[in-house]
């Protein structure tokens, strides 16, 4: 079985709904909840699961906290 994502109108929800129940006993439809909470959380998750890989295989690196925090000083010193 193949999954996809079926963007559809909510004026055509039912319409869809029962096209798909009268043409096909091979389909299922279900809810997501991580994409009703977060339209882009499969996208978001992909690239936390690369950013990590980055950082452990060496090819991105991670700044310290204090560094960070001393950026993010830095910056809100030029918004006063």
């Amino acid at each position: 079985m193949q999954t996809m994502a079926v963007q559809i109108q909510d004026n055509y929800i039912q319409s869809f709904m029962s096209y798909i129940n009268n043409h096909s006993e091979n389909i299922r439809i279900t809810r997501d909840p991580n994409l009703e909470l977060d339209p882009y959380f499969y996208e978001r998750q992909k690239q936390l699961q690369q950013d990590l890989e980055e950082v452990e295989n060496g090819t991105s690196e991670m700044i310290s906290h204090n560094d960070l925090w001393s950026n993010i000083n830095k910056h809100l010193e030029t918004l006063k």
